[in-house]
């Protein structure tokens, strides 16, 4: 079986390939490429293996003319820049000494011994410069069958780094098989060692937790997370029965998915503080929580929030309360972001002055959402000395 795609024949790639093969060493695709393009999934990074040790490959990078950074030299890691388009190539590694947070390598000659460290069977699939796949540990059946599985041992995998728990529910959400269930060896191992899970940095429970919460639907996923104990070892007193609902009103309102939508409907304790979420997320997952509890329509939630935040809204009321959505509520949604408040300060002058214009403006402007847009510059100038 052969990988085919415009990444993997851009002439910025082969380049790279050809300063590894030329001098004798390894190029081989692996992990995430190689798995997307499997699948016809789009191809974002570029990951390499060799046999090269790190200082090789900056050395060869270096005589032909492309750009080197030690990006993680210390784990086996160089980037290479080709043609603006980066290519992380990392020496073969087998694992030396794990404390389920880093691990302790050693470099490798064995594309075997580096299939061996890493986590599922469909991340451990590599392909040559030409797109030949190469399946050390027999990865191909499980990808074929959206089976996610664990190499080897599912406890040990585990105990070499316990991120890999969310990681093979992200991994679930977005490439497993909603049907076939999920593979009970790794269900077993992940619920005997949730504790791990305390180890890891907030801002690594952060980033599985936010690419999980994207996938097309997450509810399966989540629900297992529940099932394990895994939902509020991450984020305390999480419940995730509106998760599903609100899968389906996301697909009636034709909004993309959104793993802030799907966390505030997920809810719980301190989220924020335990997902180290930036201080934009932050905002708007408080505007989103917010949002469930007020009763704006959808035309005055356009208006104040535009057509995203406002959809999201509705959409989280919807799965929260178990209602539908209101009829209409794209369109109306529309109408209010289009919506243009009529009363400027100037009007106001000089009547009024200083903070009172504001006051004034704030005023009018509430009358004119109520009123659903309807009263014009002459009736809320009016409505003020009335």
């Amino acid at each position: 079986m052969k990988v085919e795609g415009d990444w993997l024949r851009s002439p910025a790639t082969q380049d790279v390939c050809r300063m590894l093969t030329g001098a004798g060493f390894q190029a081989l695709f692996v992990g995430g490429c190689v798995r997307n393009a499997l699948l016809n999934a789009p191809v974002n990074d570029i990951d390499l293996s060799t046999d090269a040790t790190p200082s090789r490959v900056v050395a060869l990078a270096k005589a032909a003319g492309l750009k080197a950074i030690p990006t993680g030299i210390d784990h086996g890691t160089v980037t290479v820049v080709s043609d603006h388009i980066a290519h992380e190539i990392t020496t073969f590694r087998k694992d030396v000494e794990t404390d389920g947070r880093r691990a302790v390598v050693a470099f490798s000659q064995s594309v075997e011994d580096d299939a061996r460290r890493r986590d599922f069977t469909m991340n451990a699939l590599y392909a040559n410069p030409d797109g030949q796949v190469i399946d050390p540990l027999g990865g191909l059946v499980d990808l074929v069958n959206r089976r996610v599985r664990f190499i080897d041992d599912a406890q040990q995998r585990i105990r070499e780094d316990y991120l890999r728990i969310l990681r093979f529910f992200r991994f679930h959400a977005w490439y497993g098989d909603p049907e076939g269930g999920m593979d009970a060896d790794a269900l077993a191992a992940i619920a005997g060692q949730i504790d791990g899970i305390d180890t890891l940095s907030r801002e690594r429970l952060g980033y599985e937790m936010l690419r999980l919460l994207s996938a097309p639907d997450p509810a399966p996923a989540v629900a297992a997370m529940r099932s394990t104990g895994v939902v509020n070892a991450v984020l305390t007193g999480a419940d995730d029965r509106g998760l599903a609902p609100l899968v389906h009103f996301e697909s009636e309102l034709l909004v993309q998915p959104d793993a802030l939508r799907r966390l505030a409907v997920l809810g719980g304790t301190a989220v924020s503080d335990s997902l180290r979420l930036s201080k934009k997320q932050t905002r708007q997952l408080s505007i989103l929580i917010r949002g469930i509890e007020t009763t704006e329509k959808p035309a005055a939630l356009g208006y104040l929030f535009g057509e995203q935040t406002a959809l999201s809204i509705l959409a989280l009321r919807a799965a929260v309360f178990e209602m539908p959505l209101p009829p209409n509520a794209a369109a109306d949604v529309e109408r209010g972001c289009r919506a243009e408040f009529p009363v400027k300060a100037e009007d106001l002058m000089p009547a009024h002055s200083g903070a009172d214009i504001g006051s004034a403006l704030k005023l009018l402007e509430t009358r004119w959402i109520d009123s659903g847009f309807k009263l014009d510059r002459t009736a809320l100038l009016s409505s003020l000395y009335r």
